[in-house]
């Protein structure tokens, strides 16, 4: 966020509109560097595939960039997104003895369940 406006960088100042932008360039996004730093192993037809994928994203998203927006409300969800958490409320639990019966393996009154911890 910018200390001076409290924008994020890519946003126009309030109040006014996005600024005409120039041509997106996608020589500077290399696919064969992109995978190297995810650590992939792409051969060189593998690459001039996705280049090809890349460039029509961003031609894509530089067309959404040139739609006027003005007056829209910027949203993370296309639809409202309702609270889908219940309210945590104690209620009755199964009896110990149930519970157990079902274990697979127990002890002391508990379950017992495998060691997940590799040795280090």
């Amino acid at each position: 966020m910018h200390p001076e406006t409290g924008q994020f960088p890519f946003l126009p100042p309030r109040g006014l509109s996005p600024p005409i932008r120039p041509r997106m360039a996608t020589e500077h996004i290399k696919v064969s560097k992109i995978a190297g730093l995810a650590r992939l192993k792409l051969n060189e037809e593998e690459c001039a595939l996705f280049q090809k994928q890349l460039d029509a994203i961003l031609g894509h998203v530089e067309s959404l960039a040139a739609l006027d927006v003005t007056g829209i409300e910027p949203t993370s969800y296309p639809a409202p997104v309702y609270d889908v958490m219940r309210e945590d409320v104690p209620g009755e639990s199964l009896p110990r003895e149930a519970v157990l019966a079902n274990a697979p393996d127990q002890a002391q009154d508990q379950i017992r369940v495998p060691k997940v911890i590799a040795d280090a």
